[in-house]
Order: C-alpha cells, then structure tokens, then sequence
C-alpha cells in the first residue's frame, strides 16, 4: 500500500469513528405536571337578619321583581320609611310600593314588599304570630310555606295574598293583589320576593 494510499485510508477510519461517536441530542426534560391552586368558590348570597337599608332597590330592585313576575309591572316604585314604635319593640321599618302609577295612593300598589327591625327575635315572631291571628280572625286561611330555610305564613284574603314570616330580629311582608298572580303560583311568587329582601345585594 502506498503512503497515500495509507493516508486516504486512515481519513476514512477517522470519518467513520465521528460518525459513529456522533452525539444523540439530549433526552428531553420529563415534564413536571404545572399545580394549579384550588379554585375559589364564591358562596351565593343568603339570607340573613339584615340591617335595614333605606331604598327599596337595595330590598328588592324592580328588575327582580320583574323576573320573578314573568312580565313588566307598569308603574313606579316609592319607598316609604316608617317610624320605631316602642310600644311593639320595634326599631326601623320600610316598605316598597310597586307599580304606582302617577297620584295613586300607597294602597293601590298591585305588590307590596316590607321589612321591620324589632329589640329581638322573640319581639319579631310575635309580631308575626299577631298579624297572622288578626287575618284568620277576618276569615283568611292560612298555610304554611317555605322561604329559603324558614317558615312563613301565606295567608289568602278575598283581595290579597301575602306572606308573612321572620328572621331574627327582623320581619318581612310580600304582598300582592289577588288578580296579579294565579293563585296557584303566588306563593312561590311571594316567596320569591320574600327570600329576596332578606338576601343583601353583592356590592350594594
């Protein structure tokens, strides 16, 4: 074999040996699973024994009382504060008026919703024990009925349904017109109203 022949021969071992020492790209890092926090559920707003507020949008707004209506109630809404009464023990009140059309007087809203503060929970259910007896005594029947977590009376007149119940220290009153409602959905209409004036508004 000739030198060059040698030489040539050499710089194909030398090719050969980088080919076959030639560097596989590095295996891939295993992938660490990303832990992600556990969401955050926000509770829905309940009801509670709230302070009283002083607009009838913050009790029940009139969008609401459309939604559980199924329909738009003409008229406009007036809020009316009341006085304490230390002869009954209690200590605030509103009442919402629904409906109103111009000059009418309070007592030709169709629905009505109102809430009352007393010195305590006791003062509070006999409130309600007392309006419920003075209906039956006018001949009203009466059932009960479920108000979020609570009990509450639905008592039926010849011209008006409402439901009367309390929570705590405080009293709430949905009311309607007998021609406002199916009488077989009222109660879930007033109830609906109900469990609304006492559940605070977010970000009110």
């Amino acid at each position: 074999m000739g030198v060059r022949t040698a030489v040539l021969a050499a710089v194909v071992v030398l090719v050969c040996a980088a080919c076959s020492t030639e560097k596989r790209p590095p295996a891939a890092a295993p992938q660490i699973p990303t832990i992600l926090p556990p969401t955050t559920f926000t509770r829905a707003p309940q009801m509670t024994d709230r302070p009283l507020p002083d607009d009838c949008e913050l009790i029940v707004p009139v969008t609401s009382l459309h939604k559980f209506l199924g329909r738009e109630l003409p008229g406009e809404l007036r809020t009316i504060i009341g006085i304490p009464e230390p002869s009954l023990a209690r200590t605030g009140k509103v009442d919402c008026y629904y409906g109103l059309g111009e000059r009418q007087p309070l007592g030709a809203a169709p629905v009505v919703v109102g809430l009352a503060t007393y010195a305590d929970p006791g003062a509070a259910g006999t409130r309600v024990e007392e309006s419920v007896a003075a209906e039956r005594e006018d001949g009203a029947s009466v059932t009960q009925v479920d108000v979020g977590k609570v009990k509450a009376s639905l008592v039926r007149t010849k011209d008006e349904r409402l439901l009367i119940g309390s929570l705590g220290k405080t009293t709430f009153v949905s009311r309607a017109k007998a021609d406002v409602v199916p009488d077989d959905q009222v109660g879930v209409f007033l109830a609906a109203l109900a469990q609304q004036s006492m559940t605070p508004i977010e970000d009110a």
